[in-house]
This record gives structure tokens, sequence and C-alpha cells, in this order.
């Protein structure tokens, strides 16, 4: 028997901060060499969408062209939505505005919020938890919105190649140092929000992938978020460090097709 058609499945990917749709490039051709369709979103100010970070005021606004891509479906198509590292907060936002346009949420080692705190709290625990002198070289700032100021994050070469990924090839280490641009965790704006809800977020099935040799979120941080967030299922790369589509590209794709498999 050939392979059905509904063994095929539509991929959106979502980079986390300072990186952008780049970050795909190893994990898009897998997917699609196996039959799928994958768009990888550039949030604002990221990758090539020309904003700049001072000219993004919300999360919301930073999730814009990850929304702008969900309206534009067809109403009887759904994806597979993942997101990687601060990714998980932009599934968020997508999750609250389109619920029904996502078949499984995929967290990729990403931050994920829950329905009973602020969607800051998560990265409210992080902070807390990671004492000062591991960011390394990572540049903190902060700019000026409308709605008040808003922290600027722009990860340093150290922090990049121990933290981050310390098990990628270098090839794509020397990729992030040419294109890795700032961001925001949007914390302040975060902290401000309406809750996520059951209703919305809640009812979007959430897978969380983790990555043992993760040095940037560390597994004891994501067992954390999967005991605080409730999950419909876990799966885990092993082997991977923060960059899994860079360290474990083959793994990565293998496991995100058998999410898909299962929930899409």
């Amino acid at each position: 028997m050939g392979e059905s058609k509904v063994d095929k499945h539509y991929f959106v990917v979502v980079h986390g901060a300072c990186h952008g749709a780049w970050s795909w490039y190893k994990l898009k051709p897998l997917l699609e060499a196996a039959g799928h369709r994958v768009t990888a979103v550039d949030l604002a100010a990221s990758g090539i969408n020309m904003k700049s970070i001072k000219d993004v005021h919300s999360m919301l606004d930073y999730s814009q062209p990850l929304l702008e891509l969900l309206a534009s479906l067809d109403p009887e198509e759904k994806v597979v939505l993942v997101g990687h590292s601060l990714g998980g907060l932009n599934l968020a936002m997508a999750m609250e505005n389109f619920p029904q346009k996502i078949a499984v949420a995929v967290f990729l080692t990403a931050f994920m919020p829950d329905t009973v705190n602020q969607p800051s709290y998560v990265l409210e625990q992080y902070c807390e938890r990671v004492p000062p002198g591991a960011w390394l070289d990572t540049q903190f700032g902060s700019f000026e919105t409308p709605k008040g100021s808003l922290s600027s994050i722009f990860f340093g070469p150290k922090f990049i190649s121990n933290k981050l990924y310390q098990l990628t090839p270098k090839e794509d280490f020397e990729l992030a140092m040419a294109l890795a641009r700032p961001s925001s965790q949007f914390i302040e704006d975060l902290s401000k929000v309406k809750k996520l809800t059951e209703n919305s977020y809640g009812s979007v099935p959430r897978v969380f992938a983790i990555c043992d040799q993760d040095l940037g979120i560390p597994l004891e941080f994501q067992q954390w978020m999967i005991q605080n967030g409730g999950v419909s299922d876990v799966m885990e790369i092993q082997g991977a460090d923060h960059m899994p589509m860079f360290s474990k590209p083959k793994e990565t794709c293998d496991v995100l097709v058998k999410i898909a498999s299962k929930f899409a």
C-alpha cells in the first residue's frame, strides 16, 4: 500500500531569541524530503524581517508574522506548530488566538507557560534560577516603548558557543555569529497581559521535546516546565544541546514526524 495523503503534515517552525528562520536550514529539507510542507517564520525584527527590535513593543507585536500566517490558512487547514526556546511564547500567542488552526504545539526545549500564572512566570522562574555569571558575555539593555521600557538581550559569542551550541558543528556557530540579532524576552509586557485561557491555549495538545544535553535551558528546568504546565506527551532527543536542529537534525526530524503522526 502506498502512503496516504493523510500522512503528510504542514509544519510551521518558530525560532528562538536572537535567531531567525535560518536556524531551521538543516531541518526544513529533511522534513520536506519526507513529504511534508514546512514554513519557517521570521518573527518581527528577526532574520530578514526589516523591523528593529526597538520598534517591537510587545510579545504580540513580535509574534505578528506568525499570527498573520495562521490567519491566512484555509479554514480547514491545521498545522503542526513547533517553537524553539523563546519561541514557546510565540506558540502560546498563536494557540490563544488561533487554537482551531493548530493540530498540536511542539515545545522544542522551549519556554512553556501555563494558564494559572502570567505568561511571564516561566521566564521569571528561569531568570531566578540561572546564576548571573551563567549569561557570560550576553548583552542586556533596555528600550522605551509607548507602554514603558522593555529589556533587550543579545547573546554573546561565548554564551552561544558554551551554553547553546556546545555540541553543534562549528559552521553553524559561524552562521549564528553572522546572522544573530538583538532581541527581547518581553518579560515586562508578558507580566501585564491577560493570562492564557484553558479554552484556547489549553485546548491545543502540547508536546514537550526534551534535549538532554541542553545547557541553555537545563534539563531540570525543562522537567519543571513539564510539571508546571501540563502536557499531552513528552519526547526526548538524546545527545542534543540547546540547538537540536543543528546538533541532531535527523533525530529532531524523526521526533517531529512521530508527534505529527500521533496528534495531527
